[in-house]
């Protein structure tokens, strides 16, 4: 898996949305504006969840979307998101 650069790491493998979301919002409540999230999961829904989020937040920007392979096989969506002022 790759290095994202994201100042925090958020793994929400193995749950459904809209917890990654929940959990995510409620992780960059607490950051600083220009900090940056990255939040894994394995819910193929969370892609179009954050897309769909970050177009409705005014704290949180989409910055990168990704899907990588996990050592043990599964499909790990990466979604970075930047908190906004």
């Amino acid at each position: 898996m790759q290095n994202h650069d994201a100042t925090k790491t958020l793994d929400v493998k193995g749950l459904k949305c809209p917890m990654p979301i929940v959990k995510a919002k409620k992780e960059l409540d607490a950051m600083a504006p220009g900090e940056t999230l990255a939040v894994l999961a394995t819910d193929r829904g969370s892609v179009l969840d954050f897309q769909g989020w970050a177009k409705t937040n005014k704290t949180a920007r989409l910055v990168e979307q990704q899907t990588v392979t996990s050592d043990d096989g599964r499909e790990v969506y990466v979604h970075v998101i930047e908190r906004q002022g």
